[in-house]
């Protein structure tokens, strides 16, 4: 487990049937029942049996990294906050899409935890 499912407990996500059936593609019918584990989210279909998704495939995940590097107040838990998502990515292997999106988001924190007067 890493620092950052840590601090953003992806088991507390409020994940909907909606959700799940986006992500997987297939119609919302098909899914019998989702059960929210510690560590991962398995999900019953009706046309496959049971299926494990990891929390860090969801947006749910990707929304909630985001929303940590925006609330950091300081440069210096910026930092800290960079160097986790770093390891994060290439430990679980992100989409460069997904890597690309973060990296933006730190930078224009960090732009605007520079500069203060600028902030919108």
């Amino acid at each position: 487990m890493t620092i950052l499912f840590r601090r953003i407990k992806p088991f507390k996500f409020r994940i909907t049937f909606d959700l799940i059936a986006k992500f997987l593609g297939i119609p919302q019918s098909q899914i019998v029942r989702a059960e929210c584990w510690r560590y991962i989210l398995f999900v019953h279909r009706r046309d496959r049996g049971g299926q494990f998704i990891s929390y860090r495939k969801l947006v749910l995940w990707i929304q909630a990294i985001a929303s940590l590097i925006q609330t950091c107040t300081t440069l210096e838990d910026l930092w800290q906050m960079g160097l986790w998502v770093r390891q994060e990515c290439q430990k679980f292997d992100y989409d460069q899409r997904i890597i690309d999106y973060l990296r933006r988001i730190w930078i224009k924190r960090r732009d605007a935890l520079r500069s203060p007067e600028l902030k919108p």
